[in-house]
């Protein structure tokens, strides 16, 4: 799948993607955030890049800002080309929560974090990620947060 729009950098293009593609998103959540302007990943990430901004967020959804974390990490996330949509929601529930701290993260610590998920939630080594793929996660993280 390729990625809706990305926004122009020397080396590497963060991606950013409808709002409607983030992993776990409700219908209802969707509408919730396109009235408050959000329409994109990269209105949500700007429109939460403070704790203020968080907890104003949330109080005009009427949800706890636990909700708005998780997608602001998603939408980090999802904006490393290599990861997108796709593998967002697998990276969160292997405990990362950031491109930051995917870009710190050791390729086999990560890609056995990944494995183990895969194992105790699907039952199928043979469907993770493989670590080449993990490790374009990794330094693609990197090329993004240097960009920074």
């Amino acid at each position: 799948m390729n990625p809706p729009h990305a926004k122009s950098q020397p080396n590497l293009q963060p991606c950013y993607w409808p709002i409607r593609e983030l992993p776990g998103l409700s219908d209802r959540n969707q509408i919730r955030l396109q009235k408050c302007g959000i329409n994109t990943t990269e209105d949500l990430l700007a429109a939460v890049s403070t704790l203020d901004k968080k907890q104003e967020l949330a109080r005009r959804l009427q949800m706890h800002i636990h909700h708005v974390n998780k997608w602001l990490a998603l939408a980090d996330l999802a904006r490393i080309p290599s990861v997108g949509c796709q593998y967002c929601g697998l990276l969160l529930h292997s405990g990362i929560i950031s491109a930051a701290q995917l870009a710190q993260m050791p390729i086999h610590t990560l890609h056995q974090q990944v494995l183990r998920l895969h194992v105790a939630m699907i039952q199928r080594r043979d469907l993770c990620p493989p670590i080449d793929e993990i490790a374009r996660w990794i330094q693609q993280a990197k090329l993004l947060n240097m960009a920074r």
